[in-house]
């Protein structure tokens, strides 16, 4: 009895072994070895950033682009330029030297510059917070201050300030990953150019009201005036007006900061102290002495 129950199990098991071999064989799937060795030069963030689903997804697609002649368009953001050389070099591929990006926040309305005039008792998200309010500051375009941004990002490179309410960008730590981007139902954040010597400037406001219920909310609310696209130099031409807002195209734009004191609103933001443009600290001087003539006039 023993003997056909050990033969009987050992046949089934090889019956099994067969058909599992087979299935093995017949349903075999290749995968390149150089999605792996591709896969290690990589920085094990798995955020996105690429475009692709972690970063097998983006190893795979490398090496199908190599095959195909072309990795041009693919670039991983926390690896930047030292990592492109590597995976170009295993690849066999030259690999250009892409522009370093980082995010920025385009909403500039802090506690002070949009004081609350109502209180949100709600759920801590921003998605769903932009679905039941404009926000505490009344601005429907403005920051919500829930921190999606901020649960977003792997690389601990934003926090919510306690004061403004409003997340801060650490420049050293942000790979441009895209993570927060998506997060802000607002489209608060983008992904500029680092500028050179680390010069960027842009409109700190996505509102698209025009200037009296935007300043209402809003102390540096962009009001649509036009001004800082007509101090843009001609050959520049780096300023466009988008449904009542200015928009400085980081692509045209060359820092030079001349629009910076022609916004009336403090609209504009920029990481350095851009100079005061000579025929716009004459004309302010000319009203400087104008004001002081009709003032010693009265008093006379």
């Amino acid at each position: 009895m023993i003997l056909y129950t050990v033969l009987t199990l050992g046949a089934i098991a090889l019956v099994a072994a067969m058909v599992l071999y087979i299935v093995a064989k017949k349903f075999h799937v290749y995968e390149d070895p150089r999605i792996d060795a591709v896969q290690e030069l990589l920085p094990a963030a798995n955020c996105g950033g690429c475009g692709y689903p972690g970063c097998r997804g983006f190893a795979e697609a490398l090496v199908k682009g190599a095959d195909a002649g072309d990795i041009s368009n693919l670039s991983c953001p926390p690896g930047g330029n030292e990592c492109a050389d590597s995976y170009g070099k295993y690849l066999g591929m030259t690999v250009e030297a892409g522009t370093p990006t980082v995010a920025v926040l385009k909403c500039g309305g802090s506690c002070e510059k949009s004081p609350a005039k109502a209180e949100y008792d709600g759920p801590m998200n921003c998605a769903i917070a932009h679905t039941l309010h404009s926000g505490e500051g009344g601005c429907p375009t403005g920051c919500l201050g829930c921190g999606d941004c901020v649960v977003s990002c792997d690389f601990d490179a934003m926090y919510m300030d306690p004061e403004t309410k409003l997340p801060v960008i650490l420049e050293d730590k942000c790979t441009s990953c895209g993570a927060c981007v998506k997060a802000c139902p607002r489209d608060l954040i983008e992904i500029r150019p680092l500028g050179k010597k680390g010069k960027r400037i842009w409109i700190n406001c996505m509102n698209e009201e025009k200037g009296g219920p935007a300043k209402k909310n809003c102390e540096v609310a962009c009001i649509g005036c036009e001004k800082c696209q007509k101090a843009c130099p001609d050959n520049f031409d780096a300023i466009d007006m988008i449904n009542n807002r200015a928009y400085i195209d980081p692509e045209r734009c060359t820092s030079c900061g001349i629009c910076f004191h022609y916004c009336p609103t403090d609209a504009i933001s920029a990481t350095w102290e851009p100079k005061v443009p000579k025929a716009l600290r004459e004309e302010r001087e000319a009203k400087e002495a104008k004001k002081r003539a009709k003032e010693e006039a009265a008093n006379s």
